[in-house]
């Protein structure tokens, strides 16, 4: 059987000057892991508009499962707007409140849990209190539990990341983000340090960072593996780190070594970097001819 993978969190619509894209997090998680072979399932929710419509299209394309997807009649579809004035600083202005603000518990979504190999979830998704309880819940099960931190400012709380932290098994954050933890936490900002401060204060089973162009990396009881990515000819980078995520999961689930999970990783991201949106179609193979050259 394929592992199963629910995913918890939003779903939205990037406005940028050129038009509308698909996107969010965990919506790019799920298309990515269907992508791979994967059981994934999505729990998120729209509006009744045209835009949810528009956007529950988009994910049928992909045979994606929707039965998780709530449907909200009295919040709208989720909108990013996108100001690309300043290529070098783009801003984002995540509309609030939306439908996947108001994520219920259910006895299907929380069944989907329990029954799953992973469940992965970020901090935007639970930036309002009623989706927090919903995740809150769903956490209670000892699935295999991955936390994307994602940090969106201003829509996250350390108190809350602080209970999250408590339910994590994998964190994945980014070096900006260990910054931000480091500096929260009172470590220095290097990675041996945060690391250590985290497991020894959580019960977490590895760590993985990502560097950007510069790679990625493991830390995984005292040890750290680093992997320095593959230099790809970049069309835009938007869902490359989604992209990585899938592929740490892929492998984890696989039991791969942390060299084999950040090989894997590395190449999925950096071929969604050179291909134009965040959830490009692709087969494995694809994948592997990244780093061939």
């Amino acid at each position: 059987m394929r592992d199963q993978v629910v995913i918890f969190g939003e779903m939205l619509w990037d406005c940028l000057p050129s038009g509308p894209v698909a996107g969010g997090a965990p919506m790019n998680v799920a298309l990515n892991l269907h992508q791979l072979g994967l059981n994934s399932r999505l729990i998120s929710a729209v509006g009744k508009d045209e835009d949810g419509e528009k956007l529950l299209g988009f994910l049928r394309e992909f045979e994606l499962p929707l039965d998780l997807i709530q449907i909200k009649a009295d919040h709208e579809t989720s909108k990013v707007l996108v100001d690309t004035t300043d290529p070098e600083n783009i801003k984002y202005n995540i509309i609030s409140p939306v439908a996947w603000d108001f994520i219920e518990w259910t006895v299907a979504n929380d069944q989907a849990v329990e029954d799953a190999d992973a469940f992965v979830f970020g901090t935007l998704g639970v930036r309002n209190t009623e989706s927090l309880k919903t995740l809150i819940k769903l956490l209670q099960h000892p699935t295999l539990r991955i936390f994307d931190a994602n940090l969106r400012p201003p829509f996250y709380d350390f108190e809350v990341i602080e209970t999250l932290l408590g339910f994590t098994d994998v964190l994945k954050i980014n070096e900006d983000e260990l910054e931000i933890f480091a500096d929260y936490f009172g470590t220095d900002p290097g990675i041996e340090s945060l690391c250590n401060y985290l497991d020894q204060h959580f019960p977490m089973e590895i760590i993985c960072i990502t560097q950007g162009s510069k790679g990625a990396l493991i830390y995984q009881k005292g040890e750290i593996y680093p992997h320095s990515g593959y230099k790809v000819q970049v069309v835009d980078s938007i869902g490359a780190g989604d992209a990585f995520l899938s592929g740490f999961i892929k492998t984890y689930l696989e039991e791969k070594s942390p060299q084999e999970i950040l090989d894997f990783a590395c190449k999925i991201g950096g071929f969604v970097a050179t291909q134009k949106g965040g959830t490009p179609r692709y087969s494995e193979a694809d994948i592997h001819r990244i780093g061939e050259f």
